[in-house]
């Protein structure tokens, strides 16, 4: 199932709004580490691919839209980033697909003013090993912005704060985007390593 206002616009459009290397440099940290990475909806690849380049893991990209999946295989294949699977998926309905505690990172973008976040959160938590972080980034609704679903719909970050923390994660932090991202706010939340 699409979620709602979840449609893409022209990618020479979709990528003026963001910073992607930048924005990943506050969330995801350094290159060169080890660990799985799970994408809930890639899109174009605006990040998948410069988060792939961070790790040696397992990277999964999932989309609903059969069309950016293929894109983004094509973009892993000529960018030599073998370990990049990007997969046809509605995580919605179907979950992601991946084991249990199998992630170390997990990425949910411009994706929580869906019908059911807390049903995308709890799927991203079961998904992420302990210790593991979750980072989401979303639309401001303080300010108007040049694109993004209706601002009646767009969470508020106190408002993803108490979705992450129902649905088991801890250590949640707003992270300043700058102008990195100077319509969206950031967020990072942990798995218990317990």
């Amino acid at each position: 199932m699409k979620g709602r206002e979840s449609g893409m616009p022209d990618e020479a459009y979709w990528v003026s709004f963001f910073d992607p290397e930048a924005i990943l440099d506050r969330l995801l940290g350094a290159r060169g580490g080890t660990y799985n990475l799970l994408e809930f909806g890639c899109g174009y690849g605006t990040f998948t691919l410069p988060a792939a380049s961070r790790t040696r893991g397992r990277v999964t990209a999932l989309d609903i839209e059969p069309t950016m999946v293929r894109l983004v295989e094509q973009r892993a294949r000529d960018a030599g980033l073998a370990h990049v699977h990007a997969e046809t998926r509605d995580f919605v309905d179907q979950g992601t697909g991946v084991a249990d505690g199998s992630q170390g990172h997990v990425m949910v973008f411009n994706l929580l003013h869906i019908e059911d976040p807390l049903a995308l959160l709890r799927e991203a938590h079961r998904a992420l090993q302990p210790g593991g972080i979750l980072s989401v980034i979303h639309w401001r609704s303080d300010i108007e912005t040049p694109r993004g679903p209706p601002r009646a719909i767009r969470p508020k970050p106190a408002q993803c704060a108490l979705w992450l923390a129902e649905t088991g994660f801890d250590s949640v932090l707003q992270v300043d985007l700058g102008p990195a991202a100077p319509y969206h706010f950031g967020m990072l939340a942990k798995r218990a390593a317990s």
